[in-house]
């Protein structure tokens, strides 16, 4: 496959190439290279020539919980633990319904297709069968996952709170079936949070985690009274992290841990010894009153950090929007603590692609080698007024733009449609 147009990545963080009229060529999944001259070799073969359209890698999201995406936008006026009472587990409780879960997961994959987000790992529920079929319909997509059956058997309501042994039975299931009759799809481990796993509950993920060489993800210092509650219910234990750490959960370079606010100076060489993902989700931090996650701090000590919605935390599935409030909450750490400056937008639109996406291998930039997963970009009737650069395009498309301005959508080198479109006619 040959494509022109303007090309814009970010191959490392803080560097940005554009290339204008530029051609890219993929062998099946994976680019060949991009050329601003078409090599000879390839004279003759047929070109999808994009015009002026901006070309960009498609967004991975590492943190979003899937059955949440009905409550977007409601119940930002509670901190995070009563958020969870009052809204998360009420919701999530529905997806015992295997008809109600069907619906909703539909209606995700089109959400995160809209929004250009073409790989994700999530959180599904407790429910086995639920979490199977999302991992089935994400398979039929054309989207990349990780999924999760959330697993916890204490300090949950009685309809979400799981026999530990079962949690562990239906989890070891699924890990076996998704490797049997999935390709594209994968199983990721999913204690909810230290609060609601039994250490027996860990112990047993820990094992599964080992002898199936999976990745693990899970929250991680999020919020104050969050933390406190960790050392009552682990008085043994130094730190939030190393609870992790005791149970066999923090695979080295396989592990995905959300928000990482509130972190020590200890817990901190423990996640870089690690290589564990930091998801920094500064949409949710603000709405549930979390705090800021110091992130320029984080990345100038080497730790592996990337930019995520936490829908439902986050108000919204739109990576977009988290680039932004990504550069907007790094400001305002930066007035506080004036020695860790704040982001750009092209470092923080890094760690929505090639951060994020070296969770999967190589994605997210248009290297040789790379998956190609990209987002074909046409400006609005409004932005086109005015002649505009490349980056001053993708610029607008960040904070202003949405599904509209997304003309295509590739991903590891085939063209997307939308997965589920009888949704929309209902």
């Amino acid at each position: 496959m040959i494509l022109k147009g303007t090309f814009l990545h970010t191959p490392a963080l803080g560097a940005l190439e554009i290339r204008p009229n530029a051609f890219l060529i993929t062998d099946r999944a994976r680019v060949v290279g991009l050329y601003d001259t078409l090599p000879p070799e390839y004279e003759g073969q047929p070109v999808t020539d994009w015009g002026d359209a901006l070309i960009i890698p498609a967004f991975t999201d590492l943190h979003i919980h899937a059955p949440q995406i009905i409550n977007r936008g409601i119940g930002y006026d509670k901190e995070l633990l009563p958020w969870l009472e009052t809204y998360t587990f009420p919701a999530e409780g529905r997806f015992g319904d295997l008809s109600f879960a069907e619906r909703a997961w539909k209606a995700f994959l089109n959400h995160l297709w809209a929004v250009g987000t073409l790989r994700f790992s999530a959180f599904t529920t407790i429910h086995k069968e639920a979490a199977w079929r999302l991992m089935e319909l994400t398979e039929q997509s054309g989207l990349r996952g990780l999924i999760g059956k959330v697993n916890m058997d204490r300090n949950s309501p009685d309809d979400l709170k799981e026999d530990t042994m079962a949690s562990l039975a239906d989890t070891e299931e699924l890990i076996c079936r998704s490797r049997e009759e999935l390709r594209h799809t994968g199983f990721i481990l999913t204690p909810r949070f230290v609060p609601s796993t039994t250490p027996m509950l860990m112990d047993g993920l820990g094992v599964l985690a080992e002898r199936y060489a999976l990745p693990v993800q899970s929250h991680l210092s999020e919020n104050p009274s969050e933390v406190a509650w960790v050392a009552q219910l682990h008085p043994d234990i130094p730190t939030y992290t190393q609870v992790y750490e005791d149970y066999g959960l923090l695979p080295r370079g396989r592990t995905i841990m959300a928000h990482a606010i509130h972190l020590s100076d200890r817990e901190k060489d423990l996640l870089r010894e690690k290589e564990v993902m930091l998801a920094h989700c500064a949409l949710s931090n603000t709405n549930l009153s979390s705090g800021i996650m110091p992130l320029r701090q984080n990345l100038s000590l080497g730790l592996r950090c990337c930019v995520a919605s936490d829908v439902a935390g986050g108000h919204t599935a739109n990576l977009a929007r988290s680039i932004t409030a990504t550069v907007q909450t790094s400001k305002l750490n930066w007035l506080h603590h004036p020695d860790q400056s704040s982001l750009s937008l092209t470092e923080a639109f890094y760690l929505a692609t090639r951060g994020a996406g070296s969770f999967f291998g190589d994605v997210g930039a248009f290297l040789p080698g790379f998956d190609f997963d990209a987002l074909v970009l046409r400006p609005s009737a409004l932005d086109a007024l005015v002649e505009r650069t490349p980056f001053e395009r993708l610029e607008q498309f960040l904070y202003d733009g949405d599904d509209r301005n997304i003309a295509a959508r590739y991903c590891a080198g085939s063209l997307v449609e939308q997965p589920f479109p009888e949704l929309e006619l209902a």
